[in-house]
């Protein structure tokens, strides 16, 4: 369980094979393996720096590696074009959120998820693309915020409008880098909520969801990979994966993990430091 491959029935959704990543002289990905199967809800955890938005950045085609293969969603990446490639993920990550024009209403946001775009500046949505955006807007919980400029919403609406823009393309996977950074606890835990719903949708070939915290892990999760400087520390089931002894090595300090109602938790051991 320690070279990152898990093996399992299905689909290949991801493949990656020796990637590593190098820029400006810095390793940021080390000689990764990881495969992601059809029906799989991953978590990706590690400390800061640990390559976590690296990965997902590969893993939505906006990142090349500098040696290794990465096939997605059946294609090898480098042999097709990646736009393609693209219309099948939906990404949610702090970066896109940057991109979005302030002023544009919440449901301009999800209607331009339909054709990828960051904003409807030009697009002419039909009366079904409308609706479909509504609808999706309800699913995450933000019906009545269709008509309010995006800047004027809180850090879990923008999250959740987001995910609703992302869920447009009827994605077969969905990437979410750190959804919950910045968030207060109630708006955590209705993120929480939403993100267990979406694990039990059966549209999603797979969900990858980037995280600190094992807090925020959703209900659903069903694998977990942990990084630490670039490596793998450990990829497999959630239950034997996010353990005292693999979390300890990633983040390199003692800590004792448990489960309260299907939700993880750590904290340090007292008086105990790892080397």
């Amino acid at each position: 369980m320690t070279d990152g491959h898990v093996a399992r029935a299905g689909a290949t959704v991801i493949e990656m094979d020796g990637v590593s990543v190098v820029r400006g002289g810095s390793l940021l990905l080390d000689d990764v393996g990881w495969q992601v199967r059809e029906g799989e809800r991953w978590v990706v955890l590690g400390p800061n720096g640990s390559g976590k938005t690296t990965l997902i950045s590969i893993a939505a085609t906006y990142l090349w590696p500098s040696r290794g293969t990465v096939s997605l969603l059946g294609e090898m990446i480098g042999t097709v074009d990646v736009r393609d490639i693209r219309r099948r993920i939906g990404l949610v990550s702090a970066s896109l959120e940057a991109r979005i024009p302030p002023e544009i209403k919440a449901l301009g946001v999800v209607v331009a998820g339909a054709t990828g775009a960051i904003a409807p500046w030009w697009d002419r949505p039909t009366r079904a693309t409308t609706e479909k955006a509504r609808e999706l807007l309800a699913t995450v919980g933000c019906s009545g915020l269709a008509d309010r400029r995006f800047e004027l919403l809180s850090s879990g609406e923008r999250q959740r409008v987001q995910i609703a823009r992302a869920l447009m393309l009827d994605p077969e996977l969905l990437l979410l880098d750190e959804p919950s950074a910045g968030l207060d606890l109630g708006a955590r835990e209705q993120l929480a909520s939403l993100l267990a719903r979406l694990n039990a949708d059966s549209r999603l070939a797979a969900t990858i969801v980037v995280t600190h915290h094992v807090e925020e892990i959703s209900r659903g999760t069903t694998h977990a990979l942990v990084l630490r400087a670039g490596r793998v520390v450990a990829a497999g089931p959630v239950a034997e994966t996010v353990s005292a002894d693999v979390l300890s090595r990633a983040f390199g300090i003692a800590l004792e993990v448990g489960r309260f109602r299907g939700r993880f938790t750590a904290q340090a051991r007292v008086h105990a430091d790892v080397e």
